[in-house]
């Protein structure tokens, strides 16, 4: 299912919030060691419609990449388990989970962190601390369908 969807999100703009071309809600990983950051992020994703997965270490994440089936990935580059730069690897080389964008969300702020991860296929990196309402953005403009209410093309 994952394969066919990713991306194909219509406009939320009716109060409904991101939702995909088959009616279903957005789904977005969120992969995090920090549990009051999951619950920020999970409270603001769920008022803005989307559905959310949550991953608290590297191996969550992957196994949950793998199984869940999310539309988006946040991820942490500083995880127990696996790194989230070992992650966005993995991800970025299965050929079921590749197509899925991934946003680094992390404290790691220098300059070979941030184009590792590029390197390594991340769509978007944001350090920590973030503002909510930029994270939002950022993911509504990963892809020209995958917007959500109010988002300009």
């Amino acid at each position: 299912m994952a394969d066919v969807v990713h991306g194909l999100i219509t406009p939320g703009g009716d109060g409904t919030g991101a939702r995909l071309l088959n009616g279903a809600k957005a789904r977005v990983l969120i992969c995090d060691d920090d549990p009051l950051l999951i619950e920020l992020m999970e409270f603001r994703l769920m008022a803005k419609g989307y559905e959310v997965i949550k991953a608290v270490d590297g191996a969550e994440a992957l196994l949950k990449a793998e199984h869940e089936a999310p539309d988006i990935i946040v991820l942490d580059a500083m995880m127990p388990k696996a790194d989230g730069l070992e992650v966005l690897a993995r991800i970025k080389s299965e050929p079921a989970l590749s197509e899925i964008p991934v946003v680094m969300l992390t404290a790691r702020k220098g300059e070979k962190d941030i184009v590792s991860a590029l390197e390594k296929g991340a769509d978007d990196y944001l350090v920590k601390p973030f503002i909510p309402e930029e994270l939002l953005a950022r993911l509504a403009r990963l892809g020209p369908a995958f917007r959500r209410g109010g988002a300009a093309a």
